[in-house]
């Protein structure tokens, strides 16, 4: 029953943005695997900071880090199909903040296995968040705009 209930609102707010475009998926099913992604990364990046406090628990918490970061990426996919997303992904003003995402989740894993550089790890977790969060942005009218004049007046 509330299942429907959050499919009938999301299909509210989402249909009119013709979000379905060029899939073989149901409103529904998108719906549910987004919920599944969605919440599979929140429990991956939780599990990673839970886990960073064990002895060798800066691997463990790079890799819940990255993969909650992947899953909530993919996520999205469910939403506005794989290739529309891939195509908002590279859009002008999007692609900076693409490739910088992309490349903090690669660097993240590659400090963490081959380079064996915890402090080098977590600092890409961090600018990781960045990334992601500076991307996420991108999706939101004005958004950064208005990030980037309320650091400027906070900065003077």
């Amino acid at each position: 029953m509330v299942q429907n209930w959050i499919c009938n609102i999301l299909f509210l707010f989402l249909s009119p943005v013709k979000v379905l475009d060029a899939s073989t998926l149901s409103f529904g099913t998108r719906v549910r695997w987004f919920a599944i992604c969605f919440v599979a990364g929140i429990v991956c990046s939780v599990l990673g900071t839970a886990l960073l406090w064990l002895p060798k628990g800066i691997k463990l918490f790079a890799v819940f880090y990255t993969l909650g970061n992947i899953a909530a990426l993919a996520s999205t996919c469910f939403l506005m199909g794989p290739l529309k997303q891939l195509k908002a992904m590279f859009e002008p003003k999007r692609l900076i903040a693409t490739v910088v995402m992309l490349l903090f989740l690669v660097l993240t894993l590659c400090a963490v296995f081959w380079w064996n550089k915890k402090g080098l790890a977590v600092l890409f977790c961090i600018l990781q968040f960045l990334a992601m969060t500076w991307y996420s942005l991108s999706y939101i009218p004005f958004a950064r705009d208005a990030v980037i004049k309320c650091f400027s007046s906070c900065l003077g």
